[in-house]
């Protein structure tokens, strides 16, 4: 019988390994991220440079990715103890944790180095992303408060903003605009799972605004951040200088929002809070594509 090719051999374990891999960039959430960088670079209505634009694409993916990955890594043993994550190939044991830590140490770097490479400023915005997401967000505040969720929305932010200041080259108004609303919508995310997931948290010892606050407050925080996050990208959009007929779109898109934000303060229940996550999900998706010329 004839003897298997070694590289036969090889191609199902790369196979393997990269379908182990893949869950822990979260590539909905990192290409979302991606999208508010792109929507940042294009906002500024210049002339695209496609040599920047085309780094800054693969060079914002893999910060981003190589954030997650670290995040995986040192959240291992708090995932292993929440149902909504305990299956993920870190928490469930299907990749050792050095192999975690090597890959996200050298996607971080070679995303941070790119865009170095292409911009200082605009590299030391994506490195500003990856030390608030990882260090100062998961390391130090994830365990400790639930307030943490803040800094995790800077981290959030600095996608939108290092594509703004790669295109105009500096950190201006409306790039801060832009970044704030990704910061205020971020805890329509975050606070709406942290009611889902309440028993969770409380297994894996973390502090959360229900646990801290109770759920009337949460429900008040994520509409309220939610109306403030419509109204700074509303306000950003004017800046920009969108058409009367994209306006009229953000408002009629805004006005829904603020009926789900007050409907959950008012009249809460866990159909409308998911209701208002998935809502205030799409609204930031079309404001994303309302502000690209």
């Amino acid at each position: 019988m004839q003897a298997q090719s070694p590289i036969v051999k090889t191609k199902p374990l790369i196979a393997k390994k990269f379908a182990l891999y893949l869950p822990l960039i979260k590539s909905l959430q990192t290409s979302l991220l991606l999208l508010t960088g792109v929507a940042g670079y294009l906002s500024a209505h210049t002339k695209v440079n496609w040599l920047d634009f085309w780094q800054m694409i693969p060079s914002l993916f893999l910060a981003i990715a190589g954030s997650t990955i670290l995040n995986m890594w040192w959240d291992q043993d708090i995932d292993a103890k929440m149902k909504r994550t305990h299956k993920r190939p870190t928490s469930a044991g299907q990749v050792t944790r050095e192999e975690v830590l090597n890959l996200g140490i050298a996607v971080s770097v070679i995303g941070i180095g790119w865009a170095l490479l292409v911009n200082w400023l605009y590299g030391i915005v994506v490195f500003a992303g990856l030390f608030f997401d990882v260090v100062v967000y998961s390391m130090w505040l994830k365990r400790r408060t639930c307030w943490s969720i803040v800094w995790g929305g800077i981290s959030g932010a600095m996608p939108i903003l290092a594509g703004r200041v790669l295109a105009v080259g500096q950190i201006d108004a409306i790039g801060l605009l832009l970044a704030s609303a990704i910061l205020f919508w971020i805890p329509t995310h975050t606070l709406t799972f942290s009611l889902k997931f309440s028993e969770d948290y409380s297994n894996a010892g973390v502090p959360t605004f229900p646990s801290t606050y109770g759920e009337a407050a949460t429900r008040f925080a994520i509409a309220f951040s939610s109306v403030v996050a419509a109204l700074t990208m509303g306000l950003a959009a004017v800046w920009i200088g969108v058409t009367a007929g994209v306006l009229r779109l953000f408002i009629v898109l805004s006005a829904g929002l603020f009926f789900l934000a007050a409907t959950t303060v008012f009249r809460p229940s866990d159909r409308v809070n998911f209701s208002l996550f998935k809502y205030a999900s799409m609204y930031m998706l079309f404001a994303m594509l309302l502000i690209i010329p």
